[in-house]
This record gives C-alpha cells, sequence and structure tokens, in this order.
C-alpha cells in the first residue's frame, strides 16, 4: 500500500496559494488515476483506488497546515501501515520557485505543516517531495506570503514542478524510493 498526502489547507480561499501545492500534486493523480479524492475521513478528503495492481490511498488533510498531523496519523493507524508505506508532498521556501527536491527524512525546516507530521507520527524519517515556492522578493511576513498567490513569471515552473512531482510519484509506484530520489534529485542544477 502507498499513502500519498499532499499538504496545504482547506476551502476555495487558499486553494490558488504556495502552501497548496502539494494538494496540486495529488490532484493531478487523482485526476490521471481516476481516483476521486472526496470521502470525508481522518479530517482528510481521501481517495482509495489500486494502480499497477496496488492499493493506492490519495490524502488531502482538512485540518489547515499547521495540524497535519492530527489527520495523517489516524489515517495510517486505521490503514495499519507505517511510515514506510508514506509520502507527504509539501512546498518549500528555500527551494527556488519550481524546483523539486525528494528526501527519505529530514526536519521540518521551519514548515510548520511538517512539524506537526513529525510530532503526530514520533519521526522524521518519512519520504518527501519538497517543491520550492522561494522566498519573497519584498519584505513580507511568511504567513501573508505563503498564503498569496504566485506570481505570472513563477506560473510556468510552478506547473512543471508539479508535473515533475506527479512524475516522480508515478516512478515510486515502480521502483524504490532511493532510486527515484537519486534521478530526480541528480537534475538540480538544471532545474529552472
Amino acid at each position: 500500500m502507498k499513502v500519498i498526502v499532499g499538504l496545504g489547507n482547506p476551502g476555495i480561499r487558499y486553494a490558488l496559494t504556495r502552501h497548496n501545492i502539494g494538494f496540486w500534486v495529488v490532484d493531478r493523480l487523482a485526476e490521471e488515476w481516476k481516483i476521486p479524492v472526496q470521502k470525508e475521513r481522518w479530517k482528510a478528503l481521501v481517495g482509495e483506488g489500486r494502480v499497477n495492481g496496488e492499493k493506492v490511498v490519495l490524502l488531502k488533510p482538512e485540518t489547515y497546515m499547521n495540524l497535519s498531523g492530527e489527520s495523517v496519523r489516524p489515517a495510517l493507524e486505521w490503514l495499519k501501515c507505517d511510515v514506510e508505506s508514506l509520502l507527504v508532498i509539501y512546498d518549500d521556501l528555500d527551494l527556488p520557485p519550481g524546483r523539486i527536491r525528494l528526501r527519505m527524512k529530514g526536519s521540518a525546516g521551519g514548515h510548520r505543516g511538517v512539524q506537526s507530521l513529525v510530532d503526530h507520527l514520533g519521526t522524521q524519517e518519512f519520504k518527501r517531495i519538497k517543491i520550492g515556492i522561494g522566498r519573497p522578493d519584498v519584505p513580507i511576513p511568511i504567513p501573508d506570503y505563503v498564503l498569496s498567490r504566485f506570481a505570472r513569471k513563477e506560473e510556468e515552473p510552478i506547473a512543471e514542478a508539479v508535473e515533475r512531482s506527479a512524475e516522480a510519484v508515478r516512478q515510486w509506484m515502480e521502483h524504490p524510493f532511493p532510486e527515484v530520489m537519486n534521478r530526480f534529485n541528480r537534475n538540480l542544477s538544471t532545474d529552472q
């Protein structure tokens, strides 16, 4: 079983903001795999299906970003699977807009949604895809920045990053994550 979690905030008000890019990747996969993410369970919107013969759970926590662990931990417990089956997709301020980075583990790096996961799961060792949203060019509080929309010049690299992230998930369905991670991270210097 694979549990793929996109982090974001619920509701139309936040749908197109930087902080919701994890949701965008889950939505992209849901559309491709024809797995509706509509069931309300574990304080999340959930979709379940099969891809290449393997059970897949797509999950978008509805707890608001900073409480994401309140959704993910009960989901894993109910599904009787451990963090080995988990992949989390979220925004990263420290990567330029459009760059992605895959990791097997790591600290929250100041990301409160990830910190909530670490706190509730009791470990930093879960797979992740971080999608760069960059830092603001002008002085602006970080909460305001992550809840803002992308600038027009960022739209194309962000769309490409969503597609590359979805491709990384597709490859994880067939290959070990370290192999996928090496493949995608190897080209970081050429990412825009």
